[in-house]
C-alpha cells in the first residue's frame, strides 16, 4: 500500500486500487509503528472511501515528520568508479575503493525535513559549485524499533565539485538548504522489494531529456539490512528515520544541473518523485 501525507492531518492511503482518507493526530506516531503493514491494513476500516483517484502527486508533501534522513555512499560499482574519478587529483581516489570493499559502509547525515522537498518541490544547487548533479535513491524508512517498514524515493542532491576537491568536504557538498527530495509516499509491505526492482532518472531541459539512466537494486552490493544494521549501532531514533542506499546512476563528467531543470527519479511499484532546480544558494 502506499502511504501519502498532506500538508493537514489528513492521510491517504491507496491500497489494491482502492483509496482511502483519515485525518490523524500526528504523522510521527502513525508511521513510526513496527508491522506497519498489518496495522494498517486492518486500520483502514477506519478510513473513508476516497471516490475516484488520489490527487495529484505534487499537491503531497514529502512524507517525513520529525525524522532525520540519512545517507549511505558508495554502495554501487558505478558510484565508486564516479568518486574515484572525481577525486583522483585530491589524492583521494583510493578512499571509496576502500570503502566499497570494507566491512563498514559509509554512512552520512543527509538532511531534515526543513531542508527536504517534496513530490514538485524545488531543490537547490549550491553558488559555490560548478558541477552538481542528483541522485536517485531507493529510501527506507525505519521504525524507531530497527525495523524497515516502507520505502519511499529519495533525491540525493550532490555537489560533485567540493566533494571531489577533498573527500573532507563532503557534508558541505550533501548537506544545505534544500538538498534533498522524498516522495511521494511511503510505499509500505510486507516483503522486501525483489532485486530486479528498477530504478531509473530523467532530466529534462526546456521540456526536452537530456540525460536518461537506469539500474536496479540487483547491482546494489550491500543488503538493506546491512545499511539499517550498522545505522543503529550506536544511534537513537525516536520517531524513526529514512535511509538513502546509495545511488547507480550518474550523469557523465561533463554533465551539471541548471536552474529550472527538471529531475525525475522513477521506482515502481513506489512511484515517481519530480523536483525542479531552483535558485542558486
Amino acid at each position: 500500500m502506499r502511504v501519502f501525507k498532506t500538508g493537514s492531518a489528513t492521510v491517504f492511503i491507496e491500497h489494491e486500487g482502492e483509496f482511502y482518507q483519515k485525518d490523524i493526530p500526528a504523522w510521527d506516531t502513525f508511521i513510526n509503528r513496527k508491522g506497519l503493514y498489518s496495522l494498517l491494513k486492518e486500520e483502514l476500516k477506519d478510513f473513508a472511501k476516497v471516490a475516484g483517484e488520489l490527487p495529484e502527486e505534487a499537491e503531497f508533501a514529502a512524507p517525513v515528520g520529525s525524522q532525520e534522513i540519512w545517507a549511505a555512499g558508495v554502495t554501487y560499482m558505478r558510484s565508486m568508479e564516479a568518486r574515484m574519478e572525481e577525486s583522483k587529483t585530491a589524492g583521494g581516489g583510493s578512499f571509496y575503493d576502500r570503502v566499497y570493499n570494507a566491512e563498514r559502509p559509509e554512512l552520512f547525515f543527509k538532511a531534515t525535513a526543513a531542508r527536504t522537498a517534496g513530490p514538485g518541490g524545488t531543490v537547490n544547487i549550491r553558488k559555490d559549485s560548478a558541477w552538481d548533479v542528483p541522485e536517485p535513491e531507493l529510501t527506507l524508512f525505519i521504525s524507531s524499533a530497527g525495523t524497515i517498514e516502507g520505502y519511499t524515493v529519495g533525491n540525493d542532491m550532490s555537489s560533485r565539485s567540493i566533494e571531489g576537491e577533498n573527500p573532507l568536504y563532503l557534508p558541505q557538498a550533501k548537506v544545505y538548504d534544500a538538498c534533498a527530495g522524498l516522495g511521494p509516499c511511503i510505499y509500505v509491505t510486507e516483503k522486501p522489494l525483489p532485486p530486479e526492482t528498477e530504478i531509473s532518472l530523467e532530466i529534462r531541459r526546456g521540456g526536452q531529456p537530456v540525460f536518461t539512466g537506469r539500474t536496479s537494486l540487483s547491482r546494489i552490493k550491500r543488503s538493506f539490512p546491512e545499511l539499517k544494521d550498522f545505522l543503529f549501532r550506536e544511534c537513537s531514533f525516536p520517531n524513526g528515520c529514512f535511509l538513502m542506499t546509495g545511488t547507480g546512476i550518474i550523469p557523465p563528467d561533463d554533465f551539471t544541473l541548471a536552474l529550472h531543470d527538471e529531475i525525475r527519479i522513477s521506482i515502481p511499484p513506489i512511484g515517481v518523485l519530480v523536483n525542479y532546480v531552483g535558485k542558486n544558494l
